[in-house]
C-alpha cells in the first residue's frame, strides 16, 4: 500500500511538470519571505521527486538538489506535516545527514500538499545555529507552504506552464517581465524570441508524420534552449514552436547578436528538424518599465519575423518597421468596417485607348478607398493587404456588382464598353466565382464580352493547375481575360501559351524609361510585343505617359494602351465628360 501511495504522489508531482524548470519570481518572493522571517540565510522550496530533492526556488543556496535520502523535507512530504528539527547535531535521524554535514543546524519545514492529499516537498528555512521555532514562525511558514501550493495549482490550471515543453508560458513571460521591471525599473534588457519553424514548416510535419513528432522537436528545442541559457535563467514557450527569454542586464546588442549566432549555431547543429525547420531570431532592446510586457514580446516577435530572409538569421526590433506592421494590422482592420459603410469606398475608371483609332475601347476598373480618419489610402498599400486575406471574396464581389451597376447605367448615354476588373489568387481558388459573375451580369442584363477579368503571372503560378482549370472555365463561359502586369512574374512560356487570355498588359516598368527607338528598353518591349502577337494575344500597355511613348508603341504594332498621356483614373461623371470631349476633338 505504501508502494502504490508513493507512486500515486510521484505521478501527481510528475504531472504538475514542476521539476527542472527554470527559477520564477513568483516562488522567490515566497521564499525570501520565508528566510526574512526567521530571520535565516537559507530558505527553498523544495520537491520531493523520487531520488532527490530538487529546488524550485532557492535563498542562500548554490546547487539545485541534494538527494532525497536522509533529506528532511522528504520526511514532510511523507507526513504532509510540519518538521522542525532544533538541532541537527544531536537529532538521531539526521546528524549524519548530508546537511548536519554542511553546517545544518537548524530546519523547518511545512509541507505543500496538493488537493487530492499528495505531499509534494516542503517550503523550508534552515540555520547554522541551533534554535527554537515560534508557534507564530510556524504559523507564517504554514501560510507560506499554502501559498506556494496555490501558486503551484495556479500555474497548473490557468496554463503558466507548457503541458508540452514543461516550460513557463507566454502569460508567466508577462507576470515575469512585471516583477523584473518592479525590481529594477530603468534596466537595460534585450527580449529573444526564437521562431524555430515557418507555418508551411509545421504544417507539413503534421501533415506527413502526425502532431505527436511536433511535440518531440518542441520538447527537444526546449531543453536545448533551456540547458543553453543555464539553471538561472528562464526560456518560455510563447508560440507553438516559439520561445522566448531575456539576455543579461546591461549587454550591448551586438555583442548578444554575436552570442545567440554561436549558441543557436550549436543547438541547430544537433536538432533532429534541422533538416525540415528554419530558425529565425528576433532581438527587442528596451528599458524595464518603459515598455508594456505584451509590447516587449510583440516586438521580439516581429523582428524574428523580419529574420526569415534565410535560415539562423538574426534581426533587431526596428520602430520604423514595427510602425508599418501595425499600420498594416490597423488598415486590414479598418478595411472590413469600410466595407459594410457604404461611403468609403468607390470605383474609378482608366480608359483604354485603342492606338490606332485613338477611340476609347474600355475601362480598368480601379478600387478607391478614402479612409474616415487617414483620407486617401493609396491602393498600392492596402490591396496587398487584403488580398492574400478572408476579405478578398467579398472585395472582389463588392467590385464587381458595382463595376456592373456602372456599366448598365451608362448604356442608355450609348456607352457600349468593356471594363476589366481585377482579381486576386484566392479568388481563383472560389469554386463559386464563375456562377457569381454570371448571375451579375444576368441581374444587369449584360452581355459576358462586356466584362474582362485581370489577373496577374503571380496569381495564376500561386496553384498553377487549379488557376488554370477555372481560367478555361471562365473562357468557355465567354469572358475575357487579360495578363497583367506582363513580365514582372514568374510564370514560365508554356505555361502563359496554355491559358486563354485575350489580351496581355505589359506593365508600365518597361515602357516608363521610353523615349526613342533605340536601347534596351525599346528593343525588350519590341521584343515582347513580337511575342504575345505569335501566341495570338492582343497588347495592352499600361503607363504611357507621353505622346513619344504612345507613337512608339503603335509603330510597334500595340493594339491598346492606357495611362496619364490619354488619361487618369476617372471618377464615372468625369469618364463621361472625358469621353464626350474625345469625341469632339476627334469631329
Amino acid at each position: 500500500m505504501q508502494n502504490y501511495r508513493e507512486a500515486a504522489r510521484l505521478d501527481a508531482l510528475h504531472q504538475l511538470k514542476l521539476l527542472d524548470t527554470p527559477p520564477s519570481a513568483h516562488f522567490d518572493r515566497i521564499t525570501r519571505m520565508a528566510a526574512q522571517i526567521f530571520g535565516l540565510p537559507v530558505a527553498a522550496v523544495s520537491l520531493t521527486d523520487r531520488d532527490r530533492q530538487w529546488f524550485k526556488s532557492r535563498v542562500g543556496i548554490d546547487h539545485c538538489s541534494i538527494p532525497r535520502e536522509k533529506a528532511p523535507c522528504a520526511e514532510v512530504a511523507e507526513l504532509r506535516g510540519v518538521v522542525v528539527i532544533e538541532d541537527f547535531a544531536t537529532h538521531p535521524c539526521y546528524a549524519d545527514s548530508l546537511l548536519a554535514h554542511n553546517g545544518t543546524r537548524f530546519y523547518a519545514g511545512a509541507p505543500l500538499v496538493t488537493s487530492d492529499g499528495y505531499g509534494l516537498g516542503a517550503l523550508c528555512v534552515l540555520g547554522t545555529e541551533p534554535r527554537v521555532a515560534t508557534a507564530d514562525e510556524l504559523a507564517a511558514l504554514g501560510d507560506l507552504a499554502a501559498m506556494v501550493m496555490a501558486q503551484i495549482e495556479l500555474q497548473h490550471a490557468f496554463g503558466r506552464i507548457d503541458p508540452i515543453s514543461g516550460l513557463p508560458t507566454r502569460a508567466q513571460f508577462r507576470d515575469d517581465l512585471a516583477d523584473l521591471a518592479r525590481d529594477h525599473p530603468g534596466q537595460s534588457r534585450i527580449a529573444v524570441v526564437a521562431d524555430l519553424a515557418r507555418d508551411d514548416q509545421i504544417a507539413k510535419i503534421v501533415g506527413v508524420v502526425g502532431a505527436g513528432r511536433l511535440d518531440e522537436m518542441v520538447r527537444e528545442a526546449s531543453r536545448a534552449i533551456q540547458g543553453a541559457l543555464g539553471a538561472d535563467r528562464t526560456a518560455y514557450h510563447v508560440g507553438t514552436t516559439q520561445f522566448a527569454f531575456f539576455s543579461p542586464p546591461d549587454i550591448d546588442v551586438q555583442a548578444y547578436v554575436d552570442v545567440l549566432e554561436q549558441g543557436f549555431a550549436a543547438i541547430r547543429a544537433t536538432s533532429s528538424a534541422r533538416f525540415v525547420t528554419s530558425v529565425a531570431i528576433g532581438l527587442r532592446p528596451f528599458r524595464l518599465g518603459e515598455v508594456s510586457p505584451e509590447d516587449v514580446l510583440r516586438g521580439a516577435a516581429s523582428a524574428a519575423q523580419d529574420a526569415r530572409r534565410n535560415d539562423g538569421a538574426i534581426a533587431v526590433y526596428s520602430p520604423a518597421r514595427d510602425s508599418e506592421m501595425r499600420r498594416r494590422y490597423d488598415l486590414l482592420q479598418d478595411f472590413g468596417a469600410a466595407l459594410e459603410a457604404g461611403d468609403q469606398l468607390r470605383l474609378v475608371y482608366q480608359p483604354r485607348v485603342d492606338l490606332g483609332s485613338g477611340r476609347c475601347v474600355g475601362a480598368e476598373t480601379l478600387l478607391r478607398w478614402r479612409h474616415p480618419a487617414l483620407g486617401e489610402v493609396s491602393p498600392a498599400e492596402f490591396i496587398p493587404i487584403i488580398e492574400q486575406t478572408a476579405l478578398a471574396r467579398p472585395v472582389t464581389q463588392w467590385v464587381l456588382e458595382h463595376a456592373l451597376d456602372q456599366l448598365a447605367a451608362w448604356q442608355p448615354a450609348g456607352l457600349n464598353l468593356t471594363l476589366s476588373i481585377n482579381i486576386s489568387a484566392a479568388n481563383l481558388m472560389e469554386t463559386d466565382l464563375i456562377q457569381r459573375i454570371q448571375l451579375a451580369l444576368l441581374a444587369r442584363q449584360l452581355r459576358a464580352e462586356q466584362l474582362e477579368i485581370e489577373l496577374t503571372e503571380s496569381a495564376m503560378m500561386a496553384q498553377p493547375e487549379k488557376a488554370l482549370a477555372m481560367l478555361r472555365e471562365l473562357s468557355a463561359a465567354g469572358i475575357a481575360l487579360a495578363i497583367d502586369d506582363f513580365g514582372t512574374g514568374h510564370s514560365s512560356l508554356a505555361y502563359l501559351q496554355q491559358v486563354p487570355a485575350h489580351v496581355v498588359k505589359i506593365d508600365q516598368a518597361f515602357v516608363r524609361e521610353l523615349s526613342g527607338a533605340w536601347g534596351a528598353d525599346y528593343v525588350l518591349v519590341e521584343t515582347m510585343v513580337g511575342l504575345i502577337h505569335k501566341l495570338g494575344r492582343r497588347v495592352v500597355v499600361e503607363g504611357v505617359e507621353t505622346e513619344a511613348a504612345a507613337t512608339l508603341l503603335a509603330g510597334m504594332g500595340c493594339e491598346e494602351a492606357q495611362g496619364y498621356w490619354f488619361a487618369r483614373p476617372l471618377e464615372p461623371g468625369a469618364f463621361v465628360e472625358w469621353i464626350a470631349a474625345r469625341k469632339a476633338l476627334a469631329a
